[in-house]
């Protein structure tokens, strides 16, 4: 998308944590390269009000990148930013790469990007993608009245997926995957808010 803005900025803390599902297994002979993808491929969800930010982050430390990063459907309205940390660099056009999630075909439901909601490395991706230890954040504008609870609901349930494209592999292979909720994560947030709700029915008492 023409003049989206690429920036640097901080990092806050993320609302959520998703992670990954591998969805191709390219090379039977390397089952590895999907089991590292999984391990290492974390997405944090920011909210920033009006926008909200996906995180994208490479734990590392096996070898692999993230080359492309992918969305479909749900409540955003359009890509804003990218926010590169140090020694990535992400553009949302014009860069090396599929124009859609390579392999989507073999997720359930099927994924499909959404027009312009995509975003990849610049030439050479393996030196400008994610790469261990290192991070990519995505702004995209919400839908008027949607906000990032919304956003997350949506992961949740699959109307909104998150795919990526990881790359470089020792093996010299390639894996896509998609989206899953951290089932540990949404149960600490509900009971950490379930804690606050307890605190505070007890601090209204005489």
């Amino acid at each position: 998308m023409a003049g989206t803005l690429v920036c640097a900025l901080a990092w806050p803390a993320a609302a959520m944590i998703f992670y990954f599902e591998c969805i191709t297994f390219n090379d039977p002979n390397v089952p590895g390269d999907c089991d590292i993808a999984e391990a290492q491929v974390q997405m944090d969800v920011v909210d920033l009000g009006t926008q909200v930010r996906f995180d994208f982050t490479n734990l590392g430390p096996e070898q692999s990148t993230i080359a492309q990063i992918y969305f479909d459907d749900g409540s955003l309205m359009s890509l804003d930013a990218i926010v590169n940390g140090p020694g990535v660099s992400f553009v949302a056009d014009m860069f090396p790469g599929p124009s859609d999630l390579p392999g989507g075909n073999l997720a359930s439901p099927p994924f499909m990007t959404t027009l312009g909601f995509l975003s990849g490395a610049v030439a050479p991706p393996p030196s400008n993608g994610v790469e261990p230890g290192e991070q990519v954040g995505i702004v995209f504008g919400l839908d008027p009245n949607q906000t990032t609870q919304d956003v997350i609901d949506e992961l949740e349930s699959g109307a909104l997926r998150a795919g990526v494209h990881v790359i470089n592999f020792e093996s010299g292979g390639s894996e896509s995957l998609v989206s899953v909720p951290e089932p540990g994560a949404y149960g600490l947030l509900a009971l950490g808010l379930a804690g606050l709700a307890a605190l505070r029915r007890r601090g209204a008492r005489p």
